[in-house]
């Protein structure tokens, strides 16, 4: 078998490499002195400095002064229950779209948006798709389920000892439930739902968390959960772990898809041939046509769900609102959708598991406290319309790319509004 010439190519600059021989001394262990970084977690104006002071190496005071400028180390302690080891604020450039017309179960109104990122020709998309949409009357938007899990695991000797175990844990189901939820005010335990293994059972504990996106709310009463039935379950088990890796927790998985793990909301609008012209510059069909091509691309690639770049609508939502970002893993699935409604285009996106929050994380920080208020969805009250937000945007940067591929305008864009900047 002759290998291709390209992999032959790679094989020949790696072996050239290692034959250095100060490169392969560089790859061996290393036992010179260091001294622990301990994490530290209340931050103050000192232990700032001496951290700085222990960067003076790679680090200069150029880079201390937009770190730790003069706002944010006016009150460091505001940050503690956000970070260890604090050094200073990164700061993003933030624009808006909008207004954004959300006719929701929750939201309700005309939006302007904050997004937050370093990516040129982004605000710009989805602000052109969120004009569009506002011109054809707005986004109809519906929270449809909420459910943030946690799935810890147990360990048994064999599959009749697995068996017996969740036989006990639905005798049990009120007692499991009340240990829960007596560590929070706002988590209500709504499902149990147990998956054998043989000898290994995983329970898909489901919880509502309130306005909180709930990811330490639940995980809290989880453990509480677990050590009740470690105390009680007269069933001996090998061993339990407070995440059995099931839940998609800040991944993508079929679980999530299907059941969802925060709030699921679908999104729609449908775009009059009028606007999807004179709005976007190109035709419902061209939108179709290319639609129905990337779709296959989808499939063929194996994704879960079908969608152009939700991620990128949702990881400039939530860096400005406080949200988890790393959530972007599991919150970027989902399908969008866009069919011809006579001479017009509908345009939905169902999105399963949108996590997200109006009250705890880093919704209290300053400049996120700031891009909630912006929404007018700071606080209590405010997370299920935040959900059905972050969905509205989302769609709103599906029409505007799809538009743009079909039209053939957007390498210019990019070019334009990055590039040539």
């Amino acid at each position: 078998m002759t290998l291709p010439s390209h992999i032959v190519e790679m094989l020949a600059r790696i072996r050239r490499r290692f034959q250095n021989a100060p490169l392969q001394e560089r790859l061996l262990p290393s036992d010179a002195e260091f001294t622990t970084l301990r994490p530290v977690r209340n931050a103050s104006t000192a232990s700032v400095a001496k951290y700085w002071q222990r960067l003076r190496a790679t680090a200069s005071q150029e880079d201390q002064d937009a770190l730790a400028d003069p706002i944010t180390m006016a009150d460091p302690g505001q940050f503690s229950a956000n970070i260890e080891n604090f050094i200073g604020t990164v700061k993003l450039p933030v624009g808006i779209i909008g207004p954004l017309r959300i006719n929701g179960l929750n939201a309700h109104g005309d939006f302007h948006v904050p997004m937050a990122t370093t990516e040129a020709a982004l605000v710009a998309s989805y602000a052109r798709g969120a004009y569009a949409a506002t011109k054809s009357g707005g986004i109809s938007t519906a929270l449809l389920y909420e459910g943030v899990i946690r799935t810890p695991a147990f360990v048994f000797d064999g599959l009749l000892d697995a068996g017996l175990f969740v036989e006990w844990v639905v005798r049990e189901i009120d007692a499991l439930k009340a240990a829960a939820e007596a560590t929070t005010r706002f988590g209500n335990l709504v499902s149990v739902e147990p998956m054998i293994d043989n000898n290994v059972v995983f329970l898909v504990c489901r919880y509502t968390t309130g306005d909180a996106a709930g990811q330490n709310m639940v995980t809290i009463a989880t453990n509480a959960l677990c050590e009740d039935i470690a105390a009680r379950c007269p069933i001996a088990m090998n061993a339990w772990y407070i995440e059995g890796n099931f839940s998609g927790d800040k991944k993508a998985s079929f679980l999530g898809l299907v059941t969802g793990r925060g709030r699921k909301v679908s999104a729609s609008v449908t775009l009059s041939a009028d606007v999807v012209e004179k709005t976007l510059g190109t035709s419902v069909k061209a939108m179709l046509d290319y639609g129905q091509v990337a779709n296959l691309g989808s499939h063929l690639s194996g994704q879960l769900g079908a969608q152009a770049h939700f991620a990128n609508g949702l990881a400039a939502f939530y860096i400005a609102t406080g949200q988890d970002a790393a959530c972007v893993a599991e919150s970027a699935m989902g399908i969008t959708r866009m069919e011809a409604r006579g001479d017009d285009l509908f345009c939905s996106v169902t999105m399963p598991n949108i996590l997200v929050g109006s009250v705890g994380g880093g919704t209290s920080l300053p400049s996120q406290a700031a891009g909630l208020n912006v929404l007018g969805l700071k606080g209590a009250g405010n997370g299920a319309a935040l959900a059905e937000v972050a969905a509205a945007t989302c769609l709103c940067g599906e029409i505007s790319i799809v538009a743009a591929i079909a039209a053939g305008h957007f390498t210019r864009a990019h070019e334009n509004l990055a590039r040539k900047r």
